[in-house]
Order: C-alpha cells, then structure tokens, then sequence
C-alpha cells in the first residue's frame, strides 16, 4: 500500500517552542512508518520548504501550541497551499486563541463562564476598580497566550499590579476574572460533523502549585490527572455537553479540549484549546485512551479527519 506523505509541523517562535518541539518527537515516534512517509518542518527555519514542498504532501499534522501554529496563522498558509491538515481551520483556531472572544461566543451559546473583565495597558482599571467589580481572588491572564504562561492568580489587592506585568509581559491585553474553586476538569472532542465527547479527566495538581500553570502542566509528577474524572453520571453529562457546545460555539473541527471548573452543581467553562497537548501522556491522548483508543490510532484518526476536508 502506497504510504501518505505526511508533513509533521512542530516547534516555531511561540513561548510554548518548546512544549511543541517535544510534542513533536513523540507523536513522530507514535506515528505509524509503514503507513506514512514523514516530513518534518519547524515553522522557525522550514517555511520556504514547506511551500517548496507542499504539491507533494497528502496532510499535514500541525503539532504546535500558542501564537504561529494555534491561531490560525499555520492553518492559513496550509490552506492557500491546499494541503489539508488536522483540527481547527483559520477561524476556529483563532477565536480558539483568543480568550476574550471565545467568553463571549460561550455565553451566546449558554454556557456559563466566570465574571470577567478585559482591557488593554493603557486602559486598565485601578486595583480598587477591579476589586470592586470582581471581588477576589482573581485570575489574571494575557488575552492571547496558552499553556497558563503569564498567568497569576491574585489573592489581596497588593497583588494585582505585579500579576498583571506578568501578564503585559506576553500580551497589550489582559483579561481578568473571577476565581472559581472546584474540580478542574476538561472534556475531549473527537470529530468532524459528528462530534464525539470523550470521557472526563480530572486535574489535581500537587499542593505547591496554586493551579495548573506552566510547571504544573509539564514538570514530571506536578499534576495527577484521573480519568474518567470524578464526578457523579448527571455532573458527567453536563461537562460533556459543555464541551460539545464549546467547540461547535468556536467552530472547531476535527478535534478540541475544553477546560472548565465543577463548582458544586454548576459547570464553569474557562477556555478551549484547538491544539491540545499531543504526548502520550497528554490529557487528550489519556481521555481516547480510556476508550480503548491507543496514542497511535489517535493519529491515525486525527489524519483521517483532516483527509475528509480534501
């Protein structure tokens, strides 16, 4: 059988490079060799050989998180060249990306979404401003970035003007919101026009972290995640359902993970990721494998979805 020639996008200039280098390798590692003839590009330096070179590729899978390969920019050129690809096209990933839209996209589909604010640097409200709309704590993070880089949680109102240089630090816009405590949850899924939810994963991180930042997520042992997550059938249900109405609200495709917080009987959605984590033992490879569904038969079919747009 002729084999698919594949292009592997993986890396680029984001704060997440990294994360997306290493996601990279292990999905190339978990890639079936006999079914697919594999090339890889890093945004950061294969761009001109990636256009050279797109008459003679079937599909790409876009392995990359954050700015440059999450919000739609990668999605876009792929499009123009006519090699399809996984996931979200050019406005899911971007509305994907960007928090302050996506909450106003989530509450037009009824869903329910912390009190927020936004508000670029040269705009920002006094701390006693927000205090007095929001309460605390709150949450503070750069309208356009992933993997909680830049994010703080802020505790006194002492705390906010620092928390928010962090967060200036990655973007001129800033959203903050109101903290929710609960279950960290966050609902997988999986199709095209006919959307499957996966089973709910639980987010525990470890007692050193406040939440599930950036060390929490990718430090080895920071964060035990559970799977199916729990929580009772109805509150199961409910989660799915949101994660569902999230990705349709954002116009996703193929596939996406949606994060949100159980607090009591409510389900408070907090934001979707158009790319998620693609390793082995990323939150969306663990919810398909709770299903049966290996790493690699995965990506079989996240290829096989982006083979239907063609």
């Amino acid at each position: 059988m002729k084999k698919l020639r594949l292009a592997l996008i993986a890396g680029g200039t984001s704060a997440e490079r990294e994360v997306s280098l290493k996601s990279g390798e292990q999905v190339f590692r978990a890639l079936d060799k006999d079914k697919y003839d594999i090339r890889r590009y890093d945004p950061k330096d294969h761009l001109e050989r990636l256009v050279r070179e797109a008459p003679e590729l079937d599909a790409a899978l876009i392995i990359m998180h954050g700015r440059g390969g999450e919000d739609g920019t990668v999605q876009g050129m792929l499009d123009l060249l006519g090699v399809p690809y996984q996931g979200s096209g050019v406005v899911g990933s971007a509305l994907g990306m960007n928090k302050e839209l996506s909450k106003i996209l989530y509450r037009q589909a009824g869903l329910t979404v912390p009190r927020a604010i936004f508000f670029n640097r040269d705009q920002a409200p006094t701390a006693p401003e927000i205090v007095g709309q929001l309460g605390l704590p709150v949450v503070i993070k750069p309208v356009n970035e992933g993997s909680s880089i830049g994010v703080t949680i802020a505790r006194g109102q002492d705390d906010l003007a620092k928390a928010l240089d962090a967060a200036y630090a990655y973007d001129h816009r800033v959203l903050v919101e109101q903290h929710i405590t609960g279950i960290e949850v966050t609902g997988a899924v999986l199709g095209n026009d006919d959307l499957a939810a996966l089973p709910m994963v639980e987010i525990c991180p470890s007692e050193n972290y406040a939440f599930f930042s950036y060390d929490a997520k990718y430090l080895p042992g920071a964060t035990v995640e559970i799977c199916p997550a729990r929580i009772d059938a109805d509150l199961t249900a409910r989660a799915q359902a949101s994660a569902v109405a999230a990705h349709r609200a954002l116009q996703c495709r193929g596939y996406s993970r949606t994060d949100m917080i159980v607090r009591d009987r409510e389900v408070f959605v907090l934001e979707t990721n158009t790319i998620p984590g693609m390793t082995a033992t990323s939150l969306f490879p663990q919810a398909a494998a709770a299903i049966g569904m290996s790493f690699t038969q995965l990506l079989d079919r996240l290829i096989e979805l982006a083979m239907e747009k063609r």
